[in-house]
C-alpha cells in the first residue's frame, strides 16, 4: 500500500508540473530577441507616437495629439523618414485641429544594445500650423525644430513599444507632444517590416 501511495504521489506530482509548464508556456509575450534583425539596411518602420490624449470632464475639454510616422533603413541602424504631426482640442464653444509635416532621421545606438531592446536618437524638422486663429504673438504656420532620445522594446518579431523624451521648438498654434515648444514625453508602438533583401 505504501509502495502504491508513493506511485501515485509521484505520478500527481509529474502531472501536475507538466500543467504548470504548460500554463507557463501560454503566458503572453513580453519580450523578444529580435532588435539586431530589426534595425538591419533595407528594412521600413510604421507606426505611432501618442503624446497626449485626455478628457477633462469639468471644463467639457477633450485634447488628442498622435503622430503617425513611416521611415526606411538606408543603412544598419539609420532611418530617414517622415511623420504627421495630428492634434485635435475639442471644447465647449468649438474646436482646434493642429496639423504639420515633420521629415525625421533617427540613429539606433550599437552601444547599449541588446537582443530585446536599443536605444536611438532622432532629429525632426518641417513645418506646422493650426486651425486657431493667431493670438497672443503666435504663428499660425511656423516651423518645427526638435531633438529625442528613445527606448524600443521589441515584444515580438517585428514590433516594439517605444519611449521617447525630447525638445520641441515652434512658434506655431500646435501641440507636438505636450507643449507648442518645450520638453514632451511620447509612447508608441512601431512595426519593423523587412525589406525585400531581408526576407
Amino acid at each position: 500500500i505504501f509502495i502504491l501511495s508513493a506511485f501515485f504521489s509521484v505520478l500527481g506530482f509529474a502531472a501536475s508540473a507538466q500543467v504548470t509548464d504548460e500554463i507557463l508556456d501560454r503566458r503572453p509575450q513580453t519580450t523578444a530577441p529580435v532588435s539586431g534583425d530589426a534595425v538591419q539596411a533595407g528594412n521600413w518602420i510604421v507606426g505611432a507616437n501618442v503624446a497626449d490624449i485626455g478628457m477633462n470632464f469639468k471644463s467639457d475639454f477633450f485634447t488628442l495629439n498622435i503622430n503617425p510616422r513611416a521611415g526606411y533603413f538606408v543603412s544598419d541602424n539609420a532611418v530617414i523618414g517622415a511623420e504627421a504631426q495630428l492634434g485635435l482640442d475639442i471644447y465647449d464653444g468649438g474646436e482646434t485641429f493642429r496639423y504639420g509635416a515633420t521629415p525625421f532621421v533617427r540613429y539606433y545606438f550599437p552601444e547599449g544594445a541588446a537582443p530585446t531592446h536599443r536605444w536611438f536618437g532622432e532629429a525632426l524638422v518641417g513645418i506646422g500650423g493650426s486651425s486657431e486663429e493667431d493670438s497672443d504673438g503666435d504663428a499660425v504656420f511656423s516651423s518645427v525644430l526638435g531633438l529625442r532620445a528613445g527606448y524600443a522594446h521589441f515584444v515580438a518579431q517585428n514590433v516594439a513599444l517605444e519611449a521617447i523624451l525630447g525638445y520641441t521648438r515652434t512658434s506655431a498654434d500646435i501641440s507636438v507632444g505636450n507643449g507648442a515648444s518645450g520638453l514632451n514625453l511620447a509612447f508608441g508602438l512601431q512595426v519593423y517590416l523587412p525589406g525585400r533583401g531581408s526576407r
